[in-house]
């Protein structure tokens, strides 16, 4: 018989994950050029020709025994250095080796972050909506997860109703931009409100509030002229968390690192906390071959063009048959309000049609649903003929 907790994680299940594997069956049955599935954030775009050519060159060039071998538990000193390196020549920040640990993506930071800084019964913060699996995440750690209402229409988050929120148990605050599910990328006013915020309620509960930067698109973004600002220069106890699952097409390949900032309370002591945390989770390590290809292409970036001609072939084909949708600034999510106000139901409907979308409710928002568009351009092609007739359908 499994563990209590886990029968209610089970049960639980991530929604996006039922629907890719549903998915999955009914491309068996109806073929799968005729499935427009918009469930998972999983990239239909090959990675850039220099990752392939990095671990190629890895391969070749490197010690065998050395590359496939142990390391520090927060990876090889000189990734790490690579990585400090090219975060404070984009950010102008002032991080060293000692400040990254290199993690099995993003996820996996976030679960090592989490277990080396809350007790049971801390809360976490999250501005809905949110990527649903940090409910898993916070439970882990017998944590409470605290879900700040959605500022509807921006979707941006209000620094004042977060006040509302904080008690003396809140430890954590995590920030998602660009934004899973809505794309949104929260501007550097609202970055410097919450963080004026947080130091408030630091000093009334005299206790440490961090914020985990949860930030996997932060490269996906669309106008040059709309940046994610870099948490680090505005909260000082601040850890980034980041993943080239997105940005170099690599999902499967579990490689990111946790960036802490360097006037974080207790430095020393967190990072320690990290490293062990990192062992004791079952990770060891990131993994090495990934590390080392990492190094030699730490800065490039798949297409965005193809993310970006998604987005605005869906956008404004939605857009112009009815649908009420948020314009994404950045990730490849598009945000749709629901024609029926039961977002459940919405999406069972559409499935008749052979699309798959995500419900919002997933993301502590109902009366949405969630496409992600890194699909293939003909995906969406197809698509949209078929949201029209759904639409058609519902509108009678």
């Amino acid at each position: 018989m499994i563990a209590e907790k886990m029968k209610e994680l089970v049960s639980n299940s991530s929604v996006i994950r039922k629907m890719f594997e549903e998915g999955k069956q009914m491309a068996q049955i109806h073929g799968a050029e005729n499935v427009c599935d918009f469930s998972l954030g999983n990239p239909n775009l090959a990675a850039p020709n220099t990752v392939n050519e990095a671990l190629e060159a890895v391969i070749k060039e490197e010690d065998p025994v050395f590359l496939h071998g142990y390391m520090n538990n927060s990876g090889y000193e000189d990734v790490r250095n690579t990585v400090a390196d090219s975060l404070n020549r984009r950010f102008q920040t002032n991080f060293t080796a000692e400040s990254i640990v290199m993690t099995v993506g993003a996820a996996g930071g976030m679960n090592v972050a989490m277990k080396a800084l809350l007790n049971p019964g801390d809360e976490v913060l999250v501005f809905a909506p949110f990527f649903g699996e940090y409910r898993c995440y916070a439970s882990n750690v017998e944590a409470k997860l605290v879900i700040v209402p959605p500022n509807i229409p921006s979707f941006i988050p209000d620094a004042h109703i977060l006040a509302n929120y904080i008690t003396p148990r809140t430890k954590m605050v995590i920030i998602n931009s660009p934004n899973n599910p809505t794309g949104v990328i929260y501007p550097e006013s609202t970055i410097i409100e919450i963080a004026k915020v947080l130091e408030e309620k630091q000093k009334e509960y005299s206790t440490e509030i961090y914020i985990f930067a949860d930030e996997p698109y932060r490269e996906l973004v669309y106008d040059e002229t709309v940046k994610p600002p870099f948490i680090t220069k505005y909260y000082d106890n601040t850890i980034v968390g980041y993943s080239w699952s997105k940005s170099l097409s690599l999902p499967g390949e579990r490689i990111g690192y946790l960036a802490v900032s360097e006037n974080i309370v207790d430095f020393k002591e967190l990072m320690s906390a990290l490293n062990v945390a990192t062992r004791i989770l079952g990770f060891v390590n990131a993994p090495s071959l990934q590390q080392r290809m990492i190094a030699r292409c730490v800065d490039d970036v798949a297409d965005l063009n193809f993310y970006k001609n998604n987005r605005d072939s869906l956008y404004h084909g939605l857009s112009e048959m009815g649908y009420t949708c948020i314009k994404p600034d950045g990730a490849f999510y598009l945000w749709v309000k629901t024609p029926i106000a039961k977002d459940t139901e919405f999406v069972d409907l559409a499935k008749k049609y052979l699309l798959l979308t995500v419900p919002g409710s997933a993301f502590g928002c109902g009366g949405y649903i969630r496409l992600s568009y890194c699909v293939s351009p003909e995906t969406v092609q197809i698509a949209l003929p078929k949201f029209n007739l759904l639409l058609e359908e519902i509108e009678g």
